[in-house]
């Protein structure tokens, strides 16, 4: 490509994302995100469903059933490996959030804390035991 096509061309958006989680029981997780955390059906996919997406204000999440271990043992955990990441834009919101949750007595794999790097976060487990991030700025 060329100096001059790269500059008159507008280079693409990105305008949002939708992590994909991996899921055993895909009616458990259905409820889990719509009752402990508010997210709302967008579609179901399949007789029995197979394949289903919840969403909760801009935030997407995609649920595939998968009738096998994805992750060798406890590697999840242990690693810290995040499956989506979700923000929310003050610091207020994302307190109030993580009482929210609280609340509905979600399971966390990370309380709410300040990090290094100033955001403040809280990572939620879900029965699949995918850790979803949720993050804000930190306090003023």
């Amino acid at each position: 490509m060329t100096d001059e096509l790269k500059q008159t061309t507008p280079r693409p958006t990105l305008t949002s994302s939708e992590p994909q989680l991996f899921v055993a029981d895909l009616t458990t997780s259905r409820d889990f995100y719509t009752h402990k955390l508010g997210f709302a059906i967008a579609f179901l996919y399949g007789d029995p469903p197979n394949y289903g997406q919840v969403f909760r204000d801009s935030a997407c999440l995609n649920l595939r059933l998968i009738r096998e271990p994805i992750f060798a043992g406890d590697a999840r955990k242990r690693e810290h490996l995040l499956s989506a990441s979700i923000t929310v834009a003050t610091a207020n919101e994302i307190k109030q959030l993580f009482l929210e949750y609280q609340a509905a007595g979600v399971s966390f794999h990370q309380a709410l804390k300040e990090e290094p790097w100033g955001a403040t976060t809280f990572v939620v487990s879900d029965p699949d035991e995918n850790l979803i991030l949720f993050a804000g700025p930190a306090a003023d």
